[in-house]
């Protein structure tokens, strides 16, 4: 492993363990899961910036195993494959795709357009995980006489949507702050 691979695989590492601290501080959570924190998803969104589509990945995927570990709670689900759509859309999608925030923002050549776009559609996929998740399995959460799209769509949203503004906004101020002080090494997705 070369030297440049050895710091980067440190770096992503530190950004997992961030996020997974970052994680802990919610500012509200909800009683059936789900929560807005402070950020947790930006240490993700930046190395899909600042190290490309592959380190990007990696990293949102280890930290959706780690997630998965540490959060891990038994579903509603009656069959194997329900089980295992909940540990794909509620965990290793829901957070692997944190890592393709580079991929998304690359057609735009401003860099903060680039970042803003990026990170929102990384958080809107995460965010369609959990909704079809919470149709496919937790719709039996719905209150009675409520479709079960719109009671996902309303409860993933209600967490959802403050975490895509924060992740958004956080990350651009740190992509700018990491370009000021020339910290950063953008790398194509």
């Amino acid at each position: 492993m070369k030297k440049s691979n050895t710091v980067t695989l440190v770096e992503c590492a530190m950004m997992i363990a961030l996020s997974t601290v970052l994680s802990m501080f919610k500012i509200y959570e909800l009683p059936n899961g789900g929560a807005v924190t402070c950020a947790s998803m930006v240490p993700l969104v930046l190395v899909s910036y600042r190290h490309g589509l592959k380190w990007g990945v990696g990293t949102a995927f280890a930290h959706s195993l780690l997630q998965m570990l540490l959060r891990f709670d038994a579903p509603p689900a009656k069959t194997f494959l329900a089980f295992a759509l909940v540990v794909l859309l509620d965990y290793v999608l829901a957070f692997t795709v944190l890592g393709c925030a580079a991929l998304f923002g690359r057609p735009f050549h401003n860099r903060a357009a680039s970042v803003a776009v990026g990170s929102a559609c990384a958080v809107f996929l995460r965010f369609l995980c959990s909704f079809f998740s919470g149709i496919l399995i937790w719709g039996e959460y719905a209150p009675e006489g409520m479709p079960v799209w719109l009671y996902s769509l309303t409860y993933n949203g209600s967490y959802m949507l403050p975490e895509l503004i924060i992740t958004v906004l956080v990350s651009l101020v740190l992509i700018r702050a990491l370009d000021r002080v020339g910290g950063n090494a953008p790398k194509a997705a």
